[in-house]
């Protein structure tokens, strides 16, 4: 059986929910990174961003957007090979004391399956059974000693586009207002709508990908969200007084 279109067939498990993580991630950091450009010189003076020109905000606000989205990208990657090296090297040092510790690791096995809720017995006879297919052990050993899950059916470089894209896409959206109109508090009164409105639409996406409580994932984001750009709004406005 093929596990991978198995998941994708009978449960339902898109590429949208295997990489979610990685578009809210990216989603969320480029909508607040270019909005915080936008509010940051709004609030540096009374006359906001219409003072420092469609120029000045296009500029910073597209240099922080590519920069920052490669940059997010990149992290991710880099993030991503450190958890599958930990990952590694933690499941050889496993198997290692399996084979330099059996009776110990057979005494923690019997526990932790005590601590899912089997019998005695039952514990004790599946660790007797697993104690001769150390991989599988191993496995289980990662997952309840550790909490760690295997992290080899994700690909490093496809999480990193993943963010990468993300960021771009929503990141755009609070620009699109200086990109269509000129400068003035009627402008950045649009790039706020625009920012509600992709934060809105990533919170809808969390809710396609899980399809669980719609109003928290929309609330959750626009707080979260919200709270950024105030306080890239009040730096500015600080600085700017």
């Amino acid at each position: 059986m093929d596990i991978a279109k198995h998941r994708r067939e009978a449960h339902g498990i898109s590429g949208l929910q295997e990489n979610l993580r990685q578009i809210v991630y990216g989603g969320n950091d480029g909508i607040v990174t270019t909005f915080a450009v936008v509010a940051g010189f709004a609030g540096a003076g009374a006359e906001g961003a219409a003072q420092m020109g469609a120029i000045a905000v296009l500029l910073f606000g597209f240099a922080n957007l590519f920069a920052d989205a490669t940059a997010m990208g990149l992290g991710e990657f880099l993030s991503s090979r450190a958890e599958h090296d930990v990952y590694r090297a933690t499941r050889r040092e496993e198997l290692k004391r399996q084979h330099d510790e059996p009776s110990l690791e057979r005494r923690e096995m019997i526990t932790m399956l005590r601590q899912k809720g089997l019998e005695d017995r039952d514990a004790v006879a599946l660790a007797d059974q697993l104690q001769k297919h150390p991989e599988l052990m191993a496995d289980l050993m990662m997952n309840y000693e550790f909490g760690m899950s295997d992290p080899d059916g994700e690909n490093a470089g496809v999480n990193a586009l993943y963010t990468f894209v993300s960021f771009l896409i929503f990141g755009v959206i609070p620009l699109l207002p200086y990109v269509l109109f000129d400068p003035s508090p009627t402008t950045f009164n649009l790039s706020i709508a625009a920012t509600t409105f992709a934060l809105v639409a990533l919170g809808v996406l969390r809710w396609v990908a899980i399809r669980v409580a719609l109003l928290r994932c929309i609330a959750e984001t626009l707080m979260i969200g919200g709270i950024c750009a105030l306080v890239a709004y009040l730096v500015g406005w600080l600085i700017g007084a």
